[in-house]
């Protein structure tokens, strides 16, 4: 976990504050502090020291940011730009890029992204990794953990400084909902083996997806959560697709609910991460012993993590679109979308 860094500085997070006619920043001595509301049980302040993630002196005196090297943005007033557990909820024109990239490369965290390529669903790695270079998270040490039972199609893609592919051998299995089942129990136990020895951050994305702008550094925080473009305006609570059904580990009753997530993209400190992934492992497992299965799979147990447990960033449907819908006005800028395909063609049991 990213927490504080060296022996006499200690760093939470990121400089965020969406109050007080927008202002998006608050500086706090020599080192630099979120605000992230009324959840402070989320946020701890001590923390192991890493093996050697960030470079020393990142949080020192002579290497602080002052007030003034932080530009400050008016936001928008078209959307809303904090949930109501004051946590920031970004979108397009509520940040400045330069500065907070600048601020987090400072630091330089080891981010980790794993990525499911089972069966057919190879021939989305070249398209992803191709645009990932381009846009995401450009100047930043990055290392893709692909999961595939076939690595031989794994493809060969020129790689940034400090970005690396690293490949998992994972078995094939008959149906599509195994695979989305599938990816919480391997995550949950590579980490365990080897990520949590190699990364700060965490994200979890689906494979079938294109960048197509930025998506930098204003994404991370604690734990990052994105809105679903199919429920985030208009819908009421009790109509979320929340698992509605009592058995399930993933209930959640009508009259609760703040958003609908989306499980394709996910992210946040290394062990924030591994918790809720571990999460939806065990809670999948619970319900396959009482014989029931979550609507949405690891999707349905996600929402249920993130009602009790707020996330301390969440990113607006910007994070992830789709080539199947219309762009609407108030999404200024698609950073990822997925992409349209056959399911029937792609899915090993024909998207039934």
């Amino acid at each position: 976990m990213l927490r504080c860094i060296y022996r006499n500085h200690i760093l939470i997070g990121l400089p965020w504050l969406f109050i007080f006619l927008g202002f998006l920043y608050i500086y706090r001595g020599p080192s630099i502090s979120p605000l992230y509301g009324s959840d402070t049980n989320i946020i701890e302040t001590k923390s192991e020291p890493l093996n050697g993630p960030l470079n020393k002196g990142v949080c020192s005196d002579n290497g602080s940011w002052r007030v003034g090297d932080l530009k400050m943005q008016t936001g928008r007033t078209d959307v809303n730009s904090v949930t109501n557990w004051n946590a920031p909820l970004v979108w397009e024109g509520t940040f400045d890029p330069v500065v907070i990239d600048a601020i987090y490369k400072k630091m330089d965290p080891r981010v980790a992204v794993v990525l499911f390529a089972v069966g057919k669903y190879t021939r989305f790695l070249k398209g992803f990794l191709e645009s990932a270079e381009k846009y995401f998270l450009v100047g930043f040490r990055v290392t893709y953990y692909i999961f595939t039972d076939n690595k031989g199609d794994v493809p060969t893609i020129k790689l940034g400084k400090g970005r690396k592919i690293s490949v998992v051998t994972i078995p094939s299995v008959n149906r599509w909902q195994e695979v989305v089942l599938g990816r919480m129990k391997w995550a949950t136990i590579t980490i365990d083996k080897q990520i949590r020895n190699e990364a700060d951050y965490l994200y979890m994305m689906d494979i079938d997806s294109v960048f197509h702008n930025d998506f930098g550094a204003e994404s991370l925080s604690p734990l990052s959560a994105v809105l679903h473009r199919g429920y985030y305006k208009n819908t009421r609570r009790d109509q979320f697709p929340y698992e509605r059904r009592p058995k399930s580990m993933a209930y959640i009753p009508t009259d609760e609910g703040d958003y609908y997530y989306t499980a394709a993209v996910w992210g946040g400190y290394l062990e924030d991460m591994y918790r809720l992934v571990k999460y939806c492992y065990t809670q999948s497992e619970e319900d396959a012993k009482n014989d029931i299965e979550a609507v949405w799979q690891e999707e349905s147990h996600l929402n249920k993590y993130l009602l009790y447990n707020k996330p301390t960033k969440v990113l607006s449907p910007e994070y992830l679109w789709s080539d199947y819908d219309k762009i609407p006005a108030d999404i200024k800028v698609v950073r990822i979308s997925q992409l349209v395909k056959n399911y029937e063609e792609v899915r090993p049991n024909g998207g039934h």
